[in-house]
């Protein structure tokens, strides 16, 4: 344990609980209704409502070999392909075999998917597979309906929820193994202020990090909580330098930002081209699959032809579809870009890419384990070893499904202790507080300096503009006359995100190669012979990030490490020292 926290007052209140779940995508809801379901007290914690997450927002489906002739096998090969070289198989193997039966329990628990003539589950076609075998509903909606039915499970079920909450940081006991977490309710109700979730088994299902870029399309509350979190406690994080950049994001202009309308790749899959300014396709004979090859290729074809025509937008050009089908298979999307003043029946939609997916995490076992004891990680603030350097369009709710499943198995066959056996160790080491303006500053360090195309020199601005603000941080908190931020909802997340920005930072560093969706214009080959590899990232006590390199492109064990083992072993990033 690194004894790191973020500066908060102390808990004013708590709940005991045998399991606390942060999140409320198809992850966390899912693990929290099969630990409630075996008898466990399980609570559930979300940033905002409910249903307020990313899977909500996701628009192209659920990825597993349902249709007639489709195999896991199939859909292994094509994960392995999109992961260029660094899935962990045996993680995808489970992922695959597993995926069909856990969709199925999904649609038991009351997800509707849209069905063919003959009352089957409709299958859509996306950039990397080969075949048809992702479920959607609602035509382009599938997020929004497996978010309706899991928190109308929830509800049902009476689980204990605490919306509006912001996760603060992990409580352990004597021993270093979970005890709860702390957290922040936002405004009145039955909790309000700093408390605690005192349970031998944390579950952080807390989605991603995309707002550690100007423009994303990842909500609001997607700003890395869950891995600052992590590395504050302790836990092993991994491939952070690998974020997809989806290719087809609705362009809204240069000064954009935040979080911007998706084009879902199934447009492409229903046979949707990019295009330039002159109608010319660009994707022909750059892969076998041209528009659906896998999300990295794609996104870095567009970039290219930006670059070369001087432009910040390509187009893809859907209008052969006609209304009918725009209308019937994506009416969101249809609705997003007329909100926008573009019809997408009549015109081709200027798209841009933009931060997607993180496909790195905590990294975690086949059953969710992390490094810390009594912790997990499911979804995407996860590495499972699934996605390797870039993830296979639908595979992320298909994972949260999968290893939700799994870590509630696990933690229903351990029994956690009681919730009153834990003892919270007094070792407050308070980390100083960003202002809230800050954020806008690391979004656009991050995009100039970590974005979509990569190098020595950005990538080295990115890292000593974001020490300048940590440092900063710690000169304020050691000044004669403090004025570091008060401590705030707005405050947390942009220290969090500074955080994951410099570890992501560091990773991408040091991978001094291209791969997926990990892109240097100074280094553009593949090296398999050196980099064929994970890095593992890790924070000490002493605030140090140390960075590691597996051996292989497998995962490896999961196993509680300290952290001198690890700066035995890896590169250390040292930083600021505290004044």
């Amino acid at each position: 344990m690194t004894g790191i926290r973020l500066t908060a007052p102390a808990p004013g209140w708590s709940i005991d609980a045998d399991v606390v779940v942060v999140g409320s995508g198809v992850a966390g809801l899912t693990a929290a209704l099969r630990c409630a379901a075996a008898g466990l007290a399980t609570v559930v914690v979300t940033k905002a409502r409910l249903d307020d997450g990313s899977t909500r927002w996701a628009q192209g489906g659920v990825a597993a070999a349902l249709g007639e002739g489709d195999t896991p096998e199939q859909h292994l090969d094509d994960t392995l392909v999109a992961g260029a070289g660094l899935c962990d198989e045996t993680a995808v193997r489970t992922l695959v075999t597993e995926g069909p039966d856990a969709v199925r329990r999904l649609i038991g628990t009351g997800a509707h998917f849209d069905t063919a003539d003959d009352g089957t589950i409709a299958l859509g076609r996306e950039g990397g597979h080969h075949r048809r075998r992702i479920a959607h509903a609602g035509g382009d909606a599938t997020g929004a309906e497996i978010s309706r039915a899991l928190v109308e499970a929830v509800r049902e079920a009476a689980l204990h929820t605490v919306e509006n909450a912001l996760v603060l940081d992990l409580l352990t006991d004597a021993e270093g193994r979970t005890a709860g977490v702390s957290l922040h309710v936002m405004g009145e109700g039955q909790h309000d202020g700093v408390g605690a979730v005192n349970a031998p088994a944390v579950i952080l299902a807390t989605g991603g990090m995309g707002q550690v870029f100007s423009a994303t399309t990842n909500p609001p509350v997607a700003t890395g909580d869950g891995v600052a979190l992590a590395l504050r406690a302790g836990a092993e994080v991994s491939d952070l330098e690998f974020v997809q950049f989806h290719p087809t994001v609705l362009f809204l202009g240069a000064g954009a930002e935040g979080q911007q309308p998706l084009v879902s790749e199934a447009v492409r899959g229903e046979g949707a081209h990019l295009v330039d300014a002159h109608g010319t396709r660009f994707m022909l004979g750059q892969h076998e699959l041209a528009e659906l090859a896998p999300r990295d290729i794609v996104a870095k074809a567009i970039t290219r032809q930006m670059q070369l025509h001087g432009t910040e937008h390509m187009y893809l050009d859907a209008r052969h579809f006609g209304a009918k089908m725009w209308e019937q298979h994506f009416p969101t999307i249809l609705a997003a870009c007329r909100t926008h003043g573009i019809d997408p029946v009549t015109e081709p939609i200027p798209v841009a890419p933009a931060a997607h997916h993180a496909s790195g995490g905590i990294r975690t076992d086949l059953r969710g384990r992390t490094t810390v004891p009594g912790l997990y990680a499911c979804g995407e603030v996860a590495c499972t070893g699934v996605h390797g350097a870039n993830r296979l369009a639908s595979n992320s709710l298909l994972e949260g499904l999968v290893f939700a499943e799994r870590i509630a198995a696990d933690i229903v066959a351990d029994r956690p202790r009681s919730a009153a056996a834990a003892t919270v160790a007094d070792d407050p080491a308070p980390s100083p507080l960003l202002p809230p303006e800050a954020r806008t500053t690391i979004q656009r360090i991050m995009t100039r300096g970590a974005g979509v195309v990569r190098s020595a020199d950005s990538l080295a601005r990115a890292a000593e503009e974001l020490e300048d603000l940590h440092r900063s941080a710690f000169l304020k908190a050691g000044a004669a006359e403090p004025k570091d931020a008060v401590p705030g909802v707005e405050a947390w997340e942009v220290t969090n995100l500074l955080l994951v920005s410099r570890v992501l930072v560091a990773a991408a560093r040091q991978r001094e190669e291209t791969r997926g969706c990990h892109w240097r214009e100074d280094r553009p080959e593949r090296d398999d012979e050196n980099w064929r590899r994970h890095l593992v990232v890790k924070l000490t006590p002493d605030r140090q990030l140390v960075l590691r390199r597996t051996d292989t492109e497998a995962f490896g064990p999961v196993q509680p490490s300290g952290a001198a083992d690890c700066a035995a072993t890896g590169t250390t990033h040292p930083t600021p020292e505290e004044p």
